[in-house]
């Protein structure tokens, strides 16, 4: 299981950030104002803009998410889709370190975790781990659920609007798509204010273990008001990007087939029963 909690630890404390550029339109009629552009607006009016960002992303149903970064010296990946119903449902598909990829679906505070082909025996050959994580993610100090949680755009700009000192980079293309770039870089205590209680002392003390003092958090929002990139830089600790895409498009995230899913909790059961 250690696979699973060191992502978690470090990607649920991690991940808040963004940015915003400008860019000019001239009128073809003289004598007319010009009317500023989406990308200006997004530039000159920092705080409205990260509000009209928060509401036009809210009414989204779904996006595609992609992860990747640096934690403790070994790559992270992460590539999948978020359906932002309630309960949040995602399916991704982590690459560790060593290229190996596992597929993880997630339906509120329930994980349903590919199991290696080679760790099958263990679980009666089944392909699929459920792990009901309600309350024991908390208690662990590792918030599990909370990495697949935090790479929800609306949470992204939300934690950027509570913070000050933001500031605009300048217009930069993401994945061919004009955006406006905003960057701010926070004490660590200011940061944790801003993150779930329920976390926030596990966070600090991952984050002071590794000498972290200050988070560097960018946004890149599109000209419908939309994230398409998010990123944390943690100091030595590492850094982490999120790209967005495919907002609104149609996802089917099912659980998988019961005769296919073993039990994490029945199995503790078993165990214990046999000792």
């Amino acid at each position: 299981m250690s696979f699973w909690k060191k992502p978690a630890l470090v990607a649920a404390a991690a991940l808040t950030a963004f940015a915003v550029s400008a860019c000019g339109v001239t009128s073809d009629e003289p004598n007319q104002p010009k009317q500023p552009s989406v990308l200006e607006l997004l530039a000159s009016d920092l705080k409205g803009s990260l509000l009209k960002t928060a509401e036009a992303t809210d009414k989204t149903d779904s996006v595609t998410v992609a992860m990747t970064g640096t934690m403790g010296g070994q790559k992270i990946s992460m590539q999948g889709v978020l359906d932002l119903g309630d309960p949040l449902k995602a399916e991704m598909t982590m690459t560790d370190p060593k290229g190996a990829k596992t597929t993880v679906r997630m339906f509120g505070a329930v994980i349903f975790a590919e199991i290696p082909a080679e760790g099958r025996a263990a679980s009666g050959g089944k392909r699929w781990m459920k792990m009901d994580l309600t309350g024991l993610s908390e208690m662990a100090g590792t918030g599990f659920s909370k990495q697949f949680e935090d790479a929800d755009p609306v949470t992204q700009v939300k934690t950027l609007l509570a913070l000050e000192g933001t500031t605009v980079v300048g217009q930069e293309t993401v994945n061919g798509v004009p955006t406006v770039h905003y960057t701010v870089t926070t004490p660590v205590a200011t940061y944790l204010k801003q993150i779930d209680a329920m976390r926030r002392d596990a966070t600090e003390q991952t984050l002071a273990t590794q000498g972290v003092k200050e988070l560097t958090i960018d946004l890149w929002v599109d000209e419908q008001y939309r994230p398409r990139r998010a990123g944390l830089i943690m100091g030595k600790m590492g850094d982490m990007v999120i790209d967005y895409s495919d907002y609104g498009k149609a996802v089917t995230i099912e659980t998988p087939p019961p005769a296919e899913t073993a039990d994490f909790a029945e199995m503790l059961k078993g165990l214990s029963t046999a000792s």
